[in-house]
Order: C-alpha cells, then sequence, then structure tokens
C-alpha cells in the first residue's frame, strides 16, 4: 500500500507513481491502474490490498441492490444450465420476453413494445435509430435534426457525443463529429441558470420559448425529436428540472410533431425512488421514446432497454414490422435473467420506499453535516439536491472566504474523491457543471444501493465530511 500523506495532493501523486508501477495489460480509463476489487457483498468491496470500502456511488449510479445477492446470482446459475445464448434475429428466449412485457407494463400505459441493448451508451446510439426509423417509415423522411441540451450526456459513442453537449468529453473529438444533424438548447439548471428577476414558471416559459425558436429555425417539419436526461447524471451533478419542464417541452414536441425523447440510463429504474424518474415529477410526461440501463441489472449483467410509446411501435408495425438496428448480444438470456431478478428483489424487498426513505435521511444529514452553521465546508456548500437514491453536492469557490483555499490547481472535487476512498469511501466527484463552458463547478454523486440502512448511510456521510474537512482545512493557505 502507498504511504499514508498528510497532503491529498501528495496523495494522489504518489497513489499515481505506485499504482503505475503495477503490472496490467489493460488501457485503463485513468493514468494509473486503479484499486483491485477482489469481493463484494452489499455495499462493501475488499479491495487486494486488504482494506474494505463502502461503495456509496453504486459504480456510476449501477448497483441498485448492491453485490452478491443470492436471488440474482441464482437466477444466473439456472439460466445458464437451461440456455447461456442465442442469437436474437434466429430465436428469442424467455426471459427476454419476459423482461420486455415486465417493462411495458411498468409503463401503465406510456409504452407499448421494448427493444434490448447492452448498456447505456447502445440504448441511447439504438433510440435515436428508432426515431429516425419511426420517421423514414411513417413518411417524413425530411425530418433528420434531434435537439439535445448542453451540460448533457447520452453515452461516449461519437453519436451521442453528438447529441450530448459537454464540452471536455467531446473535445478530442470534435473533427470527426456529426454537428450537422445535432442541435443543443440550455440546460434546465435554475440554481444555475435562472435569472435573478424570473420565477421558476418564467424561466420554464423561457426554456420552452427557447426550445420552440429552435424549432422554427431549423424547420418544425426537420425534427425528429427533443432528448433530455430526466435527472441529469455526471456533468452538472443531478440535476432535477424545474417544475413543469418536461411537460412544456413536451408541449413543443406534440404541436410540430416530433417526438419527446427521455434519456434515465442513470436516473431510471428506481434511483429517484419511482420506477420511472418521470413519474417522480407527477405531471404525467411520459415519452414518446426513454432508455434505460445501469438500474435494471443492477450491475449484474450489462443490460439496457429502449421502450417505446403505441404512436412508435404502430408506426413500425404499420410498415416493416421489424427493427432495422441490433447487436450480437442484444436480449442476451443471462443478461435478461439477471435484470429480471434484479428487478423482482426490489419489488419484493419494497425497495423503492426504503430509498426514498434512506434518501431523504441523506439528504437531511448532508445538509445538518455541509451546510449548518458549525460546518467547516457551510460557505463553499452551494447545493445539496436530488431524490430517492440519487444525490448531489455542489461547491462553490467564488465567496470571499475561498480567498483562503489553494488547491495548487487541482479540482476541489477529484481531491474529495481520493480521499474519501483513502479513508474508505468510494463518491464520484465530477467537475465542469457550473457554465455551459464546462470549465467550473464541482460536485460529489452520492447513489448508494436501494436497500441501504439507515446505519450505513450515517457511515457514508460521516466519512464523506471528514473527508471534505480534512481537504480544506489541508489546502487552507498557512495551514497544516
Amino acid at each position: 500500500m502507498p504511504p499514508a500523506l498528510s497532503s491529498t495532493s501528495h496523495f494522489t501523486r504518489n497513489l499515481k507513481q505506485f499504482l503505475g508501477r503495477q503490472p496490467t495489460s489493460i488501457l485503463h480509463r485513468t493514468p494509473w491502474r486503479p484499486p483491485v476489487a477482489v469481493a463484494g457483498d452489499g455495499i462493501y468491496i475488499d479491495l487486494e490490498d486488504g482494506r474494505r470500502v463502502i461503495d456509496a456511488v453504486g459504480g456510476a449510479a449501477v448497483t441498485s441492490i448492491g453485490n452478491g445477492h443470492p436471488k440474482v446470482i441464482q437466477a444466473i446459475k439456472d439460466q445458464m444450465d437451461k440456455v447461456s445464448y442465442v442469437y436474437n434475429m434466429q430465436l428469442s428466449n424467455v426471459p427476454a420476453e419476459k423482461l420486455a412485457k415486465e417493462l411495458v407494463d411498468s409503463g401503465h400505459g406510456a409504452f407499448e413494445l421494448c427493444g434490448f441493448a447492452s448498456g447505456g451508451s447502445e440504448a441511447m446510439e439504438s433510440v435515436m435509430k428508432l426515431a429516425r426509423q419511426y420517421y423514414v417509415e411513417t413518411g417524413q423522411s425530411q425530418r433528420t435534426n434531434f435537439i439535445g441540451r448542453q451540460l448533457s450526456f447520452h453515452g461516449n459513442t461519437l453519436g451521442t457525443l453528438s447529441l450530448a453537449y459537454h464540452p471536455t468529453r467531446r473535445a478530442p473529438y470534435v473533427a470527426i463529429m456529426n454537428d450537422v444533424n445535432f442541435h443543443h438548447v440550455s440546460p434546465a439548471y435554475a440554481k444555475r441558470f435562472k435569472r435573478p428577476d424570473e420565477t421558476e414558471e418564467h424561466y420554464v416559459e423561457r426554456l420552452r420559448q427557447e426550445l420552440e425558436d429552435k424549432f422554427l429555425e431549423l424547420g418544425p417539419d426537420t425534427i425528429i425529436g427533443f432528448v433530455a436526461e430526466t435527472v441529469v447524471g455526471a456533468t452538472t451533478g443531478v440535476v432535477p428540472a424545474p417544475r413543469g419542464y418536461f411537460k412544456a417541452m413536451k408541449s413543443v414536441c406534440e404541436k410540430y410533431g416530433a417526438l419527446f425523447i427521455l434519456d434515465e440510463v442513470m436516473s431510471g429504474m428506481g434511483r429517484m425512488g419511482t420506477l420511472h424518474a418521470w413519474e417522480s415529477f407527477g405531471d404525467n410526461a411520459a415519452p414518446d421514446i426513454q432508455a434505460v440501463a445501469k438500474g435494471l441489472g443492477g450491475g449484474y449483467a450489462s443490460i439496457g432497454a429502449i421502450l417505446m410509446s403505441k404512436r412508435v411501435a404502430d408506426g413500425i408495425r404499420d410498415q416493416s414490422g421489424f427493427w432495422k438496428h441490433g447487436h450480437t448480444y442484444q436480449a442476451h438470456p443471462l443478461s435478461c435473467a439477471a435484470a429480471l431478478a434484479v428487478q423482482e428483489v426490489i419489488r419484493s424487498g419494497n425497495l423503492l420506499e426504503n430509498i426514498r426513505n434512506q434518501g431523504a435521511y441523506l439528504a437531511k444529514l448532508l445538509n445538518e453535516k455541509l451546510r449548518g452553521p458549525s460546518s467547516l465546508a457551510a460557505p463553499f456548500t452551494f447545493d445539496v439536491r436530488g431524490g430517492g437514491g440519487f444525490w448531489a453536492i455542489e461547491f462553490d469557490f467564488s465567496c470571499p472566504k475561498a480567498a483562503q483555499l489553494d488547491f495548487n490547481g487541482e479540482k476541489f472535487a477529484m481531491l474529495v474523491q481520493a480521499r474519501a476512498l483513502e479513508n474508505g469511501l468510494i463518491v464520484m466527484g465530477m467537475t465542469g457543471g457550473a457554465n455551459v463552458e464546462g470549465t467550473q463547478g464541482d460536485h460529489i454523486i452520492l447513489a448508494p444501493a436501494y436497500n441501504v440502512t439507515k446505519e450505513e448511510i450515517e457511515a457514508i456521510i460521516s466519512i464523506l465530511v471528514r473527508s471534505v474537512e480534512q481537504i480544506l482545512k489541508e489546502y487552507t493557505k498557512g495551514g497544516n
């Protein structure tokens, strides 16, 4: 293990050096080999170096019921004994058919058909292709444009990077991306972008008008659809839209015959305390097409799904009658069996109610410990936001007191993430959501498993607050 160090700046550099010396044949997503997990039990993960850490963010808001659940493990084993793989253009399979029906029924009339993918990025690529196919088959092939939002994220393929707009993630690939058919309007982020003289209602109307103006600018009959994350994930840090926003955006799509499309890869399948995140807003703004992934399989298998309304389903069934898109591992029997078992565990254990309750407790503790009058972090804690099992803390260092701090060119959120790991906690630190250029802002995301307990919530907050305060103390000018 690397030696205990007094400064996270030193810790980060030494961690890179230490882990960088470890042999690996993987081209990792970090400049060094990350710590290696060897076992998992619920929200706890055992590392190769002997430490046990708490996973407070479910990897990337994936593990909805934690690791090692016996019912899911048994379901995968049972399916392996029956059939491990079939190619979905030749044969369907029982768990795929059952899972599709369960997902369609879960929308209570919002959905008619389901398709499968192997993960979130693939699901969103599939959504775009399905939407285009719908218009080709209904005689509207002039519709070639998508409208997304700034500071959004829809995946790491070239297509989804084009649909989304996060400057730093797009930067290396701009020269080979398609910016002809992808257009963007403002994010729905009232805390940052609502004008001081605006009510929430006026802010929503401004965004609605901006979307309509974009339709008119491009030509209303050229728009395939408007695409948004129901709750923005990593780019801005768990930002729910203001009241009435989705109903307003959907009204523009309906006015001009375009599709209203929601990306619930990160926020869906129970993460917000309702099975579909749009249900948590209470305005009945069900989408024409929706993508889900992470919480669907809970990390037990790679799977995503595409849900479509009767309008879209009928448009294709009445013409070719089939989806002109697919991948080798689409509707994989083992993945579908795992997802079915995960959803059964959530349902039978009443875990959506549990995560709503535990999420409310988590938010209460965050506000007390990070925004309370005695908190060292209070002057810099800009916002605590979220719902269900999806929360973020945004920090802001533009206040006068921040002049006492010097992070030596490093990002606060990343320093906290590194220190939290040193202290035995996995969180997600992200930067760049405070301005549309993606150059400002620090936030920490928490997304614990839905079966998390009150005691585990208390442990998560205790370690996180300690980590935040350690960084603030160590990077105060003249401090130790």
